[in-house]
């Protein structure tokens, strides 16, 4: 029998403190990490209840920015005045991403903890998985593969990082705040999740022992014109096959900056850098729109069955584009069908 202990942290230093003894894990809302438990994925022998700890306020910084305690819950995120307001983009991803039941439980904190949705990894019974056993091998390969990445995989992984709101985040140029053993540091959004490489068991860059105390969000010049779009194979709340969170800062139709930030397609929310120099200083004309939409997926490389995601993530970009813009609207869904 698995044994496993429970400790309830009363501060963040008892809660880094308790995170020391080898096997440790933080529990918040636990939506994500009480199934891996369940399935024999995640064996944790100490949970650290972070729930109760004072990181779930929502306030306004004094440069004009926002800071999300990790506490906060999705949902209180979501239609927070100063989210809906400032950063409409970051609102859409987070409803966009669960039924109002997991939202409610869910926390800032947890959803950029994600694991992957990866079949192979979820399911033990599937013996190869790098991520879940280290020099195992990666099944999703060989296997069936229609969710997984076409931008930055490697020949040990191919999962893809199933997080709506990390991908708005990026797009905003959020910062995470982390506090350990070590003290605390900041790091910016974009260099929080890590590509696979052939460490594909490292979803992230935190340390051992370290606790998601806050998001902050700095002013944003993109709060009037930004979408989130995600493309799903239901309306119902599925994961992503592709997303994408486009913020603009226009002046009588030119693009004078942007952001523009993918997922569904890679181990991380993928920054489509490229198409954002194309478009930066142009008008949204329909090349131009058709350009930065190659561009977002410049590089991609499909496997046996997801060949269909680098059509799909090009008409993506220029959708969530023109719905930033205001010269289209959203659709009341964005779904493909089981023939993609």
């Amino acid at each position: 029998m698995h044994s496993i202990s429970y400790e309830r942290a009363r501060d963040v230093a008892h809660a880094v403190e308790l995170a020391r003894a080898p096997g440790s894990k933080f529990i918040g809302g636990g939506t994500n990490l009480l199934d891996l438990y369940k399935s024999g994925v995640e064996r944790p022998t100490r949970l650290v209840d972070v729930s109760r700890l004072a990181l779930n306020a929502i306030e306004e910084l004094p440069d004009g920015g926002v800071r999300i305690g990790a506490m906060a819950s999705n949902t209180a995120a979501a239609n927070h005045p100063l989210v809906r307001g400032r950063y409409r983009v970051l609102s859409e991803a987070i409803l966009n991403g669960a039924s109002a039941q997991l939202r409610n439980m869910a926390t800032v904190g947890g959803n950029l903890l994600q694991r992957t949705r990866c079949y192979y990894f979820t399911d033990p019974t599937f013996k190869s998985c790098n991520k879940r056993d280290p020099g195992s091998g990666c099944a999703a390969i060989d296997g069936f593969n229609r969710i997984h990445a076409i931008l930055g995989a490697s020949p040990d992984c191919i999962a893809t990082n199933p997080s709506d709101m990390a991908v708005a985040l990026a797009a905003l140029d959020a910062t995470v705040r982390l506090s350990g053993p070590n003290g605390e540091r900041s790091v910016p959004i974009t260099d929080f999740h890590r590509l696979p490489g052939d460490t594909p068991q490292f979803d992230t860059v935190i340390e051992d022992g370290e606790l998601i105390t806050a998001v902050d969000l700095p002013a944003s010049p993109f709060g009037a014109h930004s979408h989130y779009l995600k493309v799903r194979d239901r309306a119902s709340y599925a994961f992503a096959l592709v997303s994408v969170a486009a913020a603009l800062d226009l002046q009588d139709g030119v693009v004078r900056d942007l952001r523009l930030v993918l997922g569904g397609v890679a181990h991380k929310p993928w920054r489509a850098q490229e198409a954002e120099d194309a478009l930066r200083g142009q008008s949204l004309s329909e090349d131009n729109l058709r350009r930065a939409g190659e561009l977002a997926v410049a590089g991609a490389q499909a496997q046996s069955h997801n060949g269909f995601k680098i059509a799909l993530a090009q008409r993506a970009v220029v959708r969530a584009l023109q719905v930033a813009a205001g010269t289209t609207g959203p659709a009341a869904t964005e779904q493909v069908g089981e023939s993609a």
